[in-house]
């Protein structure tokens, strides 16, 4: 699915709106009786495979948003993968041996979730209200982690993030 905004905001304050969705579609999963984690910034894994995956994009001008648009796909009823990816990707169907679900009832939750959370960093313009809730739900919370940063790739221990969505 496709969440499309058009926020009033700086463009440079909304490169982390990605987490929102994050933290949407775990309590939209959560809600049906799935039990995930989030991979930061923008994974929803379970038992250490990949379900969901969300990607952000904006139109903005040098000081103006024309739009931003999600989106989030979750891995539902898929049954089988290609057997390179078999290993990392799963789906909601084989995480929970063979259940079937609703996907209507998946998006109607996780626009509920994203509603609420998108309420809250309007009024902060950052993510200072989901940073313990988003840090509880880390799959690699104080674990190593290896940032794969285009410029200076390193390692370290994943701390959580912070009000600006970065890992700490």
């Amino acid at each position: 699915m496709s969440i499309v905004l058009k926020p009033e905001l700086d463009p440079y304050k909304v490169s982390k709106i990605t987490l929102i969705g994050a933290v949407a579609v775990f309590n939209a999963l959560k809600s049906i009786g799935i039990d995930s984690q989030i991979k930061w910034p923008n994974d929803i894994v379970i038992n250490g495979k990949k379900i969901c995956g969300i990607l952000t994009e904006m139109s903005a001008q040098f000081d103006y948003i024309n739009h931003i648009v999600i989106g989030i796909g979750i891995n539902v009823h898929n049954e089988t993968f290609p057997e390179e990816i078999s290993h990392i990707a799963s789906s909601l169907m084989l995480e929970s041996n063979g259940g079937h679900f609703h996907r209507a009832d998946i998006i109607e939750k996780t626009l509920e979730y994203f509603e609420v959370y998108y309420e809250q960093y309007l009024e902060t313009e950052d993510l200072s209200k989901l940073v313990p809730e988003y840090n509880s739900l880390l799959v690699n919370m104080q674990k190593e982690v290896k940032v794969l940063d285009p410029k200076d790739p390193f390692e370290g221990k994943a701390m959580g993030i912070t009000k600006s969505g970065e890992l700490i």
